[in-house]
């Protein structure tokens, strides 16, 4: 009897799980040395692709523009992040929005975004110059970005490192309340995350990267396209909610608030 109840369970399940697995987004650097083949992720229900324009101290990534134009021109939707660090974060957020909006206007016809999701990696910074960007930091960097172009960006950390500062006592009221006009991307390789204050739930999951995945192949594959181990996440919502969602929230720096 309580097999039939758990393939029962399974069976309510599986449908959830596929469509929640299938709401796919790749993110990719120049560390990623192959050729991306775009065609191919959005053939395998890919959606959207969030690449890293720049990083410390204050250097474009290379890859950048070319993925943007090969992206675009395949149906996907794109968007781009700037890894941080602990120097002045108004000049970090300056020098990001003038890269990809260089990169925008470089752009031509099918290979030029409408919009573009934009986000503050909030990671600990190990391997780059400058130390790790500290909290009060982020909240300049995040109104920078919101003065410059009249969105917030995206807030992307691993899920222990967001909840352990965010909820530590040196964090005033003010600072959780500029931060949770971000949308949140956190990272857990091992299950789903779990509610995070004050967002209340993720907006998108990295479940793997580096090629490190504990959850099941089948759902949450590692790979993508030509990509062995990919950064593959899974967005909140359905396709259509998706793009509503690029949408409200990503910049056309054809229309600059600043």
């Amino acid at each position: 009897m309580k097999f039939f109840f758990l393939r029962v369970l399974l069976a309510l399940l599986a449908p959830q799980l596929s469509a929640f697995a299938g709401i796919s987004v790749v993110n990719l650097s120049h560390y990623d040395l192959m050729q991306p083949d775009f065609g191919q992720m959005k053939a395998e229900g890919t959606v959207g692709v969030l690449h890293e324009a720049t990083y410390p101290r204050f250097v474009v990534d290379e890859k950048y523009s070319s993925r943007q134009g090969a992206a675009v021109r395949a149906g996907l939707l794109w968007g781009a992040y700037h890894y941080a660090n602990a120097t002045d974060p108004v000049r970090q957020a300056d020098h990001f929005l003038s890269a990809v909006e260089s990169a925008w206007r470089r752009a031509e016809g099918t290979g030029r975004p409408n919009e573009i999701l934009l986000v503050l990696d909030f990671e600990k910074n190990g391997h780059y110059p400058g130390g790790t960007m500290r909290i009060d930091q982020a909240v300049a960097f995040v109104e920078r970005i919101r003065e410059r172009t009249g969105v917030y960006p995206g807030l992307y950390s691993g899920e222990y490192r967001i909840r352990g500062i965010i909820n530590s006592t040196g964090v005033s009221t003010i600072h959780k309340q500029v931060l949770a006009r971000c949308w949140l991307w956190v990272a857990n390789y091992h299950y789903e995350p779990r509610s995070i204050a004050p967002w209340g739930h993720w907006t998108m999951w990295q479940y793997t990267g580096d090629g490190v995945c504990d959850l099941p192949r089948s759902a949450y594959p590692k790979s993508v396209a030509n990509i062995r181990n990919a950064e593959r996440n899974i967005f909140r919502g359905s396709p259509d909610a998706v793009r509503a969602f690029w949408q409200e929230h990503g910049w056309r720096p054809g229309a600059n608030v600043q």
